[in-house]
């Protein structure tokens, strides 16, 4: 009797399941920064009809960060705990209702209430959605995937100030409210219906992609509900060091978002169909930055195997680009000379964020979300100041003073980046969990 054994049947053509759900993940990004720009690019319009001042619009903004910064664990914690299907369609559902009922705000009190419940909803959004990758991502593609979809968050901000801009001179101000939030609850349907919480329970999957997928990971993950480890996740070093560099990041990032339509009109003369245009500009860089930054991590990475140096590279790069275009961003004279180094300093900046959202995978693995979520958290406390204070100094001191304070926290922010090792992952409590 013959001992020979025939080889394994091959498995096929992998099928691309996983890119279907980076592509879902990347419309969540985009409609997240739409919901966000529409604030501040609608701004002079409701400043105009409700009455309320430079400071109070301030407050109105920073009760969305807030709020965003103080629920990232909790959302992140949900992610983990029920699945990124389930979480993912609950709150893009609650921040949906809420972009749509910031149309029927009256007063500066009812829209910070209105910013606050806002904030609350959308904060999961990131964690919950890195969390959804975990599964799905090989380590090799996970700086391209957070490159990608945060590039698709740009995307949304810097179209939507468009569309935001001609619904608001065709209908109003109130109009794109309505049409984001139909449009998020719209994508809250697709993800669950599409959306599984791991590969193996997808039946497009085939055994192929699996294969692909677990070879490197290790094999199949746990299931969603496996108690998180918070004590492991808060005695990290590397998690309290990406924390505050993500302070120095949500700074600059809020100045941008937030107060450059603003900037743009009232420091630099633009009317309000040239700051919509104008406004985007920067946000196209920083989808330049983002695919950039993820693409040059996993190619360092691939090249050397060294994780540590191919995170570390592109966030000091990423940061020192943006401290230095800054400063000839402020103290031109040219209106338009000021875009372009703008779009310079913010394209650095947005270097450094597809690597920072790749370490929490790198170091968490499938506790990912709750490890981003002290990062998101942490750092969009420095937003919620970041977004009070800068009317504050303008008052004091003009709008030069809040652009030099942004750069100065961005050369913090590369000496912080400089401590960074993404090599250190946490000790978790199974094996595979940092797959």
């Amino acid at each position: 009797m013959s001992s020979y054994a025939p080889a394994p049947a091959p498995l096929g053509r992998p099928t691309y399941v996983r890119h279907v759900v980076l592509g879902l993940t990347v419309l969540i990004y985009m409609i997240t920064y739409m919901d966000r720009v529409v604030l501040s690019t609608t701004a002079p319009m409701i400043r105009k009809e409700l009455g309320i001042s430079l400071v109070a619009f301030g407050t109105i903004q920073s009760a969305f960060n807030l709020s965003y910064a103080l629920f990232q664990i909790p959302g992140g914690w949900l992610g983990d705990r029920i699945g990124p299907r389930r979480a993912l369609t609950l709150i893009a559902s609650w921040w949906s209702a809420f972009t749509a009922l910031t149309a029927l705000g009256w007063s500066a009190a009812s829209m910070t209430a209105i910013q606050w419940i806002f904030g609350m909803g959308e904060a999961g959004a990131f964690p919950i959605a890195t969390r959804s990758l975990s599964r799905w991502m090989r380590p090799s593609e996970r700086g391209f995937a957070q490159g990608i979809t945060h590039a698709g968050s740009r995307v949304g901000g810097a179209a939507g100030r468009n569309v935001v801009a001609f619904l608001m001179l065709a209908f109003g101000w109130r109009m794109p409210f309505f049409v984001l939030g139909l449009v998020g609850v719209l994508w809250a349907i697709g993800w669950y219906v599409y959306y599984r919480d791991s590969p193996e329970d997808h039946h497009r999957v085939n055994a192929a992609e699996l294969d692909l997928i677990h070879s490197a990971s290790g094999g199949p993950l746990k299931r969603a509900g496996a108690p998180v480890p918070w004590r492991r996740i808060l005695s990290s070093h590397t998690i309290w060091r990406i924390s505050l560099m993500y302070v120095c990041y949500q700074w600059a990032l809020q100045v941008y978002l937030n107060w450059f339509p603003t900037y743009l009109r009232e420091s630099r003369g633009m009317t309000l169909a040239q700051m919509g245009f104008y406004a985007s500009l920067p946000l196209w860089a920083g989808v330049v930055g983002d695919l950039a930054g993820g693409w040059f991590s996993d190619l360092l990475l691939r090249f050397t195997g060294d994780v540590k140096r191919a995170r570390r590279t592109v966030g000091v790069a990423g940061f020192l680009i943006a401290a230095v275009g800054i400063l000839p961003a402020t103290f031109t004279p040219d209106p338009k000379a000021s875009v372009a180094f703008s779009c310079l300093a913010f394209g650095g900046l947005e270097l450094t964020v597809s690597v920072s959202w790749a370490i929490p995978l790198d170091i968490a693995g499938d506790f990912a979300g709750s490890a981003s979520a002290v990062m998101n958290g942490l750092g969009n406390l420095g937003g919620a100041v970041s977004t009070q204070l800068l009317p504050i100094l303008v008052a004091a001191a003009g709008w030069s003073t809040p652009f030099l304070v942004t750069s100065a926290l961005c050369a913090l922010g590369a000496l912080i980046y400089m401590n960074i090792d993404a090599s250190r992952r946490i000790a978790l409590d199974h094996p595979k969990s940092a797959a």
